[in-house]
């Protein structure tokens, strides 16, 4: 393992606190990444951070072996159901059981809950050793189901169901155009880079070539698109961050529980219907993981940059970022308990 690959944790931590001490303390940083946008609503920083990041991932995709991944109905349904049933369902129930006071809190915990992970789940699930092919199709399919349902579970979730348990209502006005674009920028785009690299590079110089000489040398570029990421994230809410340290605190809790929880539960599903370690942790992963891009979108667009909403949509990736990793750690210390015939070939 590269000195980048055996410290990682060391390094995520630094990018951290480098991107909160930037934000809090360089005069007009913050500003100045706020006006760079793709399109509305869209960071070009975090763009290009999460393109480094994902690109090289997708490269390696074997994309004529998913067909192996798209036949695996266990899969595919357990993806569903904890995606958007599940999932949704549990951060409800944690937004109000640690959050009842709070209800601008509570309303953007559950739009997190709601924005299932497209990203950055394909860099959690490479560490960790899980299986690539999966990862696409699941964060595809979640990209279908997340312009179909997000808006209509919002209505439900934040209307309907807490009117029928006679809790305090909210509103959630967002288009499905404005959901389709997050998609197609933040998964599309790297995506397609990925599928073409593959296809044009194999015919180019041939398999081994691909495999052997170009994915080693643009490998490490997506720990150098992560950490870049995590810089701009932090920095961009660094005062936000460090100014509401009990309020951030607050919202933290029910997220480390509900990603822990996630996390746990489907890899548990995973192992317990046979999908094997590769398969059970790129279920567990795609569980856990968020849209932070869209819920933090989608909370400013609704309720203001400067809303509880917002602030609690931004607290997800930075709780989730190191969450995430250490379940990196947890999983490949669990693969252990996967017996040698239910666990897949080793990871390419």
């Amino acid at each position: 393992m590269s000195a980048l690959d055996r410290f990682l944790p060391v390094w995520i931590g630094a990018a951290m606190i480098a991107g909160l001490l930037a934000g809090r303390f360089v005069p007009g940083l913050t500003t100045a990444l706020n006006s760079l946008h793709v399109t509305s609503g869209v960071s070009l920083p975090i763009f290009v951070g999460l393109l480094v990041m994902m690109y090289p991932v997708l490269a390696k995709v074997r994309y004529d072996r998913l067909d192996t991944v798209t036949g695996d109905k266990r899969l595919l349904l357990s993806s569903l159901l904890i995606n958007w049933i599940a999932g949704p369902a549990v951060m409800f129930a944690l937004a109000w059981i640690f959050l009842p006071d709070l209800p601008e809190y509570r309303t953007g915990l559950i739009i997190v809950g709601l924005a299932r992970c497209i990203a950055m789940v394909i860099v959690w699930n490479d560490l960790a050793c899980g299986d690539r092919e999966a990862a696409a199709v699941l964060v595809a399919l979640n990209s279908v189901f997340q312009v179909i349902a997000f808006a209509g579970l919002g209505w439900f979730y934040l209307t309907v169901l807490p009117g029928w348990l006679g809790l305090d209502t909210a509103g959630l006005d967002i288009s499905a155009w404005s959901i389709a674009r997050s998609v197609l920028i933040f998964l599309g785009i790297p995506l397609v880079a990925g599928y073409l690299s593959r296809r044009l590079g194999e015919s180019a110089k041939g398999r081994s070539w691909y495999e052997n000489r170009l994915l080693p040398k643009i490998g490490p570029f997506t720990l150098y698109g992560l950490l870049f990421t995590i810089v701009v994230l932090f920095a961009l809410q660094g005062e936000a961050i460090t100014a509401n340290p009990w309020d951030v605190a607050r919202i933290a809790l029910p997220l480390l529980v509900y990603f822990a929880a996630m996390w746990a539960g489907s890899f548990a599903l995973g192992k317990g219907i046979g999908l094997g370690y590769e398969r059970s942790t790129t279920l567990a992963f795609t569980a856990a993981g968020n849209n932070f891009e869209l819920a933090i979108a989608v909370a400013i667009a609704t309720f203001g940059v400067t809303s509880g909403q917002a602030l609690a949509g931004v607290v997800g990736p930075l709780i989730e970022v190191p969450v995430l990793v250490a379940l990196v750690y947890v999983s490949l210390a669990a693969r252990k308990r996967f017996t040698p015939e239910s666990t897949t070939a080793p990871h390419r």
